[in-house]
């Protein structure tokens, strides 16, 4: 880990052209004296996939977009964490957390029937879905929203634990809650 400042740069493109060349760009900016980035964060992907510049059929399109971000953000990940292991073999690799919110209604625990998240699990090893859980009724009398929190993927690994442990850290499902005071509350499922 870094004991110098850390540098944040905030992007935002507004089509998927801008956005890949954006991306691409990084690594260009690795090549510099600058340190590359440890951590790509892309929000509202779904957004680029149905915005300008996406053109052919609108499922076929939105396929085609979501493996050509995925696999350049995927290659530029890898780009960058050689370049970071070059510099230092003490540092993190690049990491890629991308949000998308699936228009597949019903489907609980973000199931792949999504043909967009199919292609997207292709890239991505872990999942992380959210499902606002509407059956709940708040113990209190003022609202509050409640999440199930679910993992999934070829990237989660399971260590056997002995049966008198809990390591909330091997959990795959957790129970969020957001109280009225916005503070949240995590529990093991």
């Amino acid at each position: 880990m870094s004991d110098g400042p850390t540098k944040i740069t905030f992007s935002y493109p507004r089509s998927l052209e801008d956005l890949l060349q954006d991306v691409a760009s990084l690594h260009e900016s690795a090549s510099g004296s600058a340190a590359p980035p440890s951590l790509i964060i892309v929000d509202g992907l779904e957004g680029y996939m149905r915005g300008p510049g996406v053109s052919g059929g609108l499922q076929q399109a939105e396929q085609s977009s979501a493996a050509h971000i995925s696999a350049l953000l995927y290659d530029t990940a890898a780009f960058l964490s050689q370049t970071l292991e070059e510099r230092a073999a003490s540092l993190a690799p690049c990491r890629v957390i991308a949000s998308f919110q699936s228009e597949w209604e019903g489907h609980a625990g973000g199931d792949s029937s999504d043909p967009v998240l199919s292609v997207l699990d292709r890239y991505f090893q872990v999942r992380c879905t959210l499902d606002q859980d509407w059956n709940s009724a708040p113990a209190v009398a003022e609202p509050q929203d409640t999440w199930h929190v679910y993992l999934s993927g070829a990237g989660i690994t399971e260590a056997p634990i002995a049966e008198d442990e809990e390591d909330s850290s091997l959990a795959r499902e957790w129970r969020l809650v957001i109280c009225p005071n916005r503070s949240m509350e995590f529990t093991m499922v």
